[in-house]
């Protein structure tokens, strides 16, 4: 007689995908708490097991509380208890483990001079797996949290840096370390947060790779919050940081106003003197020309290897934007493309690109060109119509349209003009530089207006304009030997070499970081 096995066959199978369906619950759970969520398996609401809080995982040693003697003014302080979090991150590796003996060591520094304490509510900023904040609470500082683009639970949160969750004075001391803010692709708008969230008098302290002194005060002039406290050196702790400047600030009461690259002087408020640091730039760069060259479109041009561009002196991290600005853009391809985009060492930054070009000829080609704002106008001292005028040179019979060359002219001395003229639009470029760039942002500008240098540079000092702008690639043009016609010079521009040397030297006396350009 056979047995019928048919029911518990059906059973076992039933019970044989139930099971299966829970473990692939459990595994996709388990997924996403560890790598969408950034949080450690032994989270209470998931996990089936824990690790103790006290546990050391350097030693394996429960401990039961720990803390820190802080050493103050003529006496000692022992700071409260407070559970050193288990994070296996934070001392699964070796460097790991310095990191925190390094972050330990300079927050201990940190309490003895008077810029943190234990009941400190602390805040450390763009923090991987959060060594400073295990460090902060290693030696007492409980209340800290770190914050970065992904969480590593309970030391780090997930928040941007950019926009954080926290309500308007909350802090009273804040931290970014291992060159954080260096790395910050906006660091300015990490520099307003940081400003709404300390509290008035708390301590900012900020470690940076940064060590040349244009850096330096871009840095200070983020924080118009903050008043600078000091600035030392000392070792970092991987090869990646091997010394670290420390910055310390305290914010203030009131908004306060650093003006580090531009400030007024004499009866106008306009007018504006460069700051000794950006001076210092300015003697580091290569020496102008002083005797006019025989063959200059040969001359100039070989001299771009001789420069000494701003960005190959000084760090330019800490900026709100960077600003590249072409008068006299001509083609995109002109000087936009083949020198800017391709030579000028930007340092890994995305530069806004304004192209200032008054030829007709040039702006359909500007329509299809992403990340250039073309201005269709020509720069000039002041809003008003103008006529753009296209010369000859010697030996030239015929100067077609488009190739960038003109001139402009005020309408009523158009009746002296002996080329071909097209009616333009000009605009006051000073005014339009102050509106739309400001001290925080690093501006470079090339200058090749066909003589209209000679109206425009006085015009940027007059406004204080010219404090704006870090770097200018000016083609001063005078009645220059032509290649056309030995021992003839040109008949369109007036001015002479003298002239145009005399023009680079008061900018360079000004503190204007200015090089010659062909």
């Amino acid at each position: 007689m056979e047995h019928t096995t048919g029911k518990p066959s059906f059973l076992r199978n039933i019970l044989v995908r139930v099971f299966f369906f829970c473990v692939l619950i459990i595994c996709f759970r388990f997924a996403y708490v560890v790598t969408i969520r950034g949080e450690s398996c032994d989270l209470g609401d998931f996990c089936f097991f824990s690790v103790p809080e006290n546990l050391n995982l350097v030693t394996g040693i429960r401990q039961f509380s720990s803390s820190s003697a802080i050493i103050g003014n003529d006496a000692a302080v022992r700071s409260t208890p407070a559970a050193v979090p288990d994070h296996r991150d934070v001392l699964a590796t070796e460097d790991s483990r310095k990191a925190v003996q390094f972050y330990s060591s300079v927050f201990q520094d940190l309490i003895a001079e008077g810029y943190l304490s234990p009941n400190s509510k602390s805040l450390c900023l763009e923090t991987p797996i959060g060594q400073d904040v295990f460090a902060l609470k290693e030696i007492g500082v409980s209340d800290a949290i770190g914050i970065y683009k992904k969480a590593s639970k309970p030391l780090v949160i997930s928040v941007k840096g950019t926009r954080q969750p926290f309500d308007d004075n909350t802090f009273d001391f804040i931290f970014s370390g291992a060159g954080g803010l260096d790395k910050s692709a906006k660091p300015a708008e990490i520099a307003d947060e940081i400003a709404r969230t300390l509290k008035p008098e708390g301590f900012l302290v900020v470690h940076t790779a940064s060590k040349d002194t244009y850096s330096f005060n871009s840095f200070i002039d983020l924080f118009n919050c903050c008043k600078f406290i000091r600035s030392h050196d000392i070792e970092g702790f991987d090869s990646s940081m091997p010394y670290v400047r420390e910055i310390v600030m305290m914010k203030e009461n009131e908004i306060l106003g650093h003006d580090g690259l531009i400030k007024p002087y004499g009866n106008s408020v306009n007018k504006c003197s460069v700051p000794g640091y950006k001076q210092e730039l300015v003697r580091k760069a290569e020496p102008l020309i002083t005797e006019e060259p025989l063959k200059p479109w040969i001359t100039l041009k070989r001299n771009v290897k001789n420069i000494k561009y701003l960005t190959s002196m000084a760090d330019i991290n800490f900026k709100q934007r960077y600003v590249y600005v072409d008068v006299g853009a001509r083609s995109y391809g002109s000087s936009i493309v083949s020198w800017f985009k391709k030579q000028y060492p930007k340092q890994n930054k995305t530069f806004e690109i304004y192209a200032i070009e008054a030829d007709k000829t040039f702006h359909e080609e500007y329509r299809s060109k992403k990340g250039v704002t073309l201005l269709p106008y020509a720069a000039w001292v002041r809003n008003e119509t103008l006529f753009f005028e296209i010369n000859r040179d010697p030996g030239q019979e015929k100067v077609e349209k488009g190739t960038g060359m003109g001139r402009i002219q005020p309408v009523q001395s158009s009746a002296s003009s002996t080329g071909e003229v097209d009616k333009i639009l000009g605009f006051d470029f000073a005014n339009w530089l102050k509106n739309t760039v400001s001290e925080k942002d690093f501006v470079v500008m090339k200058m090749d207006v066909e003589g209209t240098e000679f109206d425009l540079i006085p015009r940027l000092f007059e406004t204080g304009a010219i404090c704006l702008i870090d770097e200018i690639f000016l083609e001063c043009h005078y009645n220059r030997w032509q290649k056309c016609c030995p021992g003839e010079r040109s008949s369109k521009y007036q001015q002479t070499y003298g002239q145009c040397l005399e023009l680079f030297t008061s900018l360079r006396q000004s503190g204007v970081l200015v090089h010659q350009w062909w």
